[in-house]
């Protein structure tokens, strides 16, 4: 039943957000009563923990399972990109603006983490492809894989991309485009302009 009731939570959560969703809204969504919620969880702040945490796993998991096949790093790059849009329902916002405002320290928890995993993946992703020669050689790897997270993160403020100028989708397609066309030789520029035409 806990791993039900996280299930549910997290999959609310992100539709709707971390402070809008109430206890008794989970419990009536799952046809359980609000007192076996809190059965399993002290409190809300407990449940948002855990739904974090769960869709933080989930989301390591798929991305470890894309990097397992060692595709081409820059068809990779949209791989993981595409995977994470559709599991996080395209990354509202709302949710990640509400975590921040109202569980700071659970955001900060979780950006560790994310930050922690995004450096393992994009270090990785980089060496490869200069390798396969499809990135260049002279790059800073450390300073490209942080710069991209702090771009990953940025283009979710609402303040400076408000959602009725630019879509999540398009600025996330945007953004990857920008990030690779500054980090590609011309072999990587000629796969980069076959993923975007397919």
């Amino acid at each position: 039943m806990k791993t039900q009731i996280v299930n549910k939570a997290a999959d609310m959560f992100l539709s709707h957000g971390f402070k809008s969703v109430t206890m008794d809204e989970i419990a009536e969504e799952m046809g359980i009563s609000k007192k076996t919620i809190y059965e399993h969880f002290s409190s809300k702040s407990e449940l948002v923990n855990a739904a974090v945490i769960y869709l933080y796993e989930i989301i390591s998991s798929g991305i470890d399972e894309i990097r397992a096949q060692k595709k081409d790093p820059i068809e990779e790059m949209y791989e993981v990109k595409k995977f994470v849009m559709c599991r996080l329902k395209g990354e509202k916002a709302s949710p990640i603006f509400q975590l921040q405002k109202y569980y700071p320290e659970i955001f900060s928890k979780i950006r560790s983490l994310q930050y922690e995993k995004m450096q393992e993946c994009i270090m990785e992703n980089l060496q490869r492809g200069i390798k396969k020669g499809v990135y260049r050689k002279n790059l800073h790897e450390n300073f490209i894989a942080r710069i991209y997270f702090l771009g990953m993160n940025g283009i979710k403020d609402e303040s400076i991309f408000p959602r009725s100028e630019f879509s999540q989708k398009k600025i996330h397609e945007e953004f990857l485009s920008y990030h690779l066309r500054g980090i590609v030789t011309r072999k990587g520029l000629d796969k980069l302009k076959q993923i975007i035409k397919e």
